[in-house]
């Protein structure tokens, strides 16, 4: 399952949203969007888990 986690600070790391989301299970990947030139996060990104 693919779950979109939005209104993230823009300091929150992949680890964190990681840590956060393994007390609920598994979870499979993590990924921030970030802006392509300047490489700071947009705010939102994916958290993926398989149940």
């Amino acid at each position: 399952m693919n779950i979109y986690v939005g209104n993230l600070s823009y300091e929150v790391t992949e680890a964190d949203l990681k840590t956060e989301f393994e007390a609920f299970g598994e979870v499979t990947s993590v990924s921030i969007i970030k802006d392509n030139y300047s490489g700071q996060s947009k705010g939102f990104g994916f958290v993926e888990m398989p149940k």
